[in-house]
């Protein structure tokens, strides 16, 4: 949410909101896949991976996940502490309320119990419409942007590409395709399911896009001369530009929506490390069964939190260059999660269409170019072979 409103904030809704809508689509297509797989073969994307291309490529793919997992967690602590700090309170408040909310809902021994948790933290989501409404954006220039793309941003181009590489990171993730198999078959879909998981998956894709649009609607209410700020300061930015209630609304979700990644991309690690181990990996199991399991659930966490505790912690610097990270490191999940889909000794009648296959490439291949891209410019901007602004 960061990314979107910074986005926003930055360039306006113009090229942003219609690109935002755009990536959530893209999302769609990866978690359908994703959870197509998990439901028809019950077993989660690192299992399948290290069963059918070989331990090196597992352990590859895990050591990837583990990675750029590491560092999106802080960037969720970064947003809890962000969302806090307005109501006046520190990193270690964030650090130990998101450390206890991934200890406390690995215990609850279901895996119907966890997914009740996240799913009702995640409608407060819903509070980044209602910032949008406060701003009172301009109907007509929502609809514009959303029908002409257009402003394009301009400007620096480090920075330009930064922002649409840290916003397709934040949609489009390594973490998503691990999690959403995983989850699927802990959750026990199966292939009569498929049906259902792809209903959910839509509708939660939906709502996201929508909550994700509201976000970067109310930081737009930023956008223009001289409005240049850390987008650490954002909440109260707003609090200036639109008053009190949006600050501390805006401040609200982002601690909500870090709390929901902070659950889930911890899951996604703990599953991954649990599969490729051959350990028992679900949360229907008890800790004291699942060891593995748990303990790297909470460490992945416990390790994020002790970063927003080093003083001068860049946080907004964190944030994106996050989302960055697992852009870079996007498209070999990509390619992975496609041979599986296609793999017909698995998938039988429920492998991708050639449409699926099609379309699927197509993301890949646009996000290898942006990533590529940034890679690019900020190498030649650092070696002055390109000016910097």
């Amino acid at each position: 949410m960061l990314s979107y409103a910074a986005s926003g904030a930055g360039y306006g809704m113009g090229f942003f909101l219609p690109f935002t809508v755009l990536l959530f689509l893209m999302a769609y297509l990866c978690q359908e896949m994703s959870m197509r797989v998990g439901a028809v073969t019950g077993r989660g994307f690192g299992e399948l991976v290290f069963g059918r291309y070989g331990r090196g490529w597992g352990a590859f793919g895990a050591v990837d996940l583990a990675l750029t997992n590491l560092v999106t967690l802080v960037a969720e602590f970064v947003a809890i502490r962000i969302g806090l700090s307005y109501f006046g309170y520190g990193a270690p408040v964030a650090a130990f309320l998101g450390l206890s909310l991934v200890v406390l809902t690995a215990v609850l021994g279901r895996y119907r119990r966890w997914e009740r948790t996240v799913l009702g933290l995640a409608a407060f989501n819903a509070l980044f419409l209602l910032t949008a409404v406060l701003v009172r954006p301009d109907p007509a220039a929502v609809g514009r942007a959303l029908l002409s793309w257009a402003p394009l941003p301009a400007g620096d181009p480090v920075t330009v590409l930064l922002l649409l590489t840290s916003t397709i990171g934040a949609t489009v993730t390594p973490w998503m395709v691990f999690f959403q198999q995983s989850a699927s078959a802990d959750k026990g879909l199966t292939r009569a399911d498929v049906g259902y998981g792809r209903a959910e998956t839509a509708l939660g894709a939906a709502l996201a896009a929508l909550f994700g649009a509201g976000a970067l609607i109310t930081g737009a209410v930023l956008a223009g001369p001289g409005a240049a700020f850390e987008s650490a300061g954002m909440p109260w930015a707003l609090d200036h530009a639109a008053g009190p209630p949006v600050g501390a609304l805006f401040s609200l979700g982002l601690i909500d929506a870090g709390a929901v990644a902070l659950l889930t991309i911890s899951a996604s690690t703990s599953y991954a490390a649990a599969e490729c181990l051959g350990l028992p990996h679900s949360f229907n199991a008890a800790p004291r069964r699942a060891v593995a399991f748990h303990a790297v659930n909470i460490a992945s966490a416990a390790a994020a939190a002790s970063v927003i505790l080093i003083p001068g912690v860049p946080l907004l610097a964190i944030a994106l260059n996050a989302n960055v990270l697992a852009t870079v490191l996007l498209p070999v999940t990509l390619v992975f999660l496609l041979m599986l889909a296609n793999d017909r000794e698995l998938m039988g009648s429920s492998a991708n269409k050639p449409s699926t296959n099609v379309l699927t490439g197509a993301v890949i291949v646009f996000i290898t170019v942006c990533a590529g891209a940034y890679a690019v410019t900020a190498f030649l901007q650092a070696t002055h072979l390109i000016a910097a602004p």
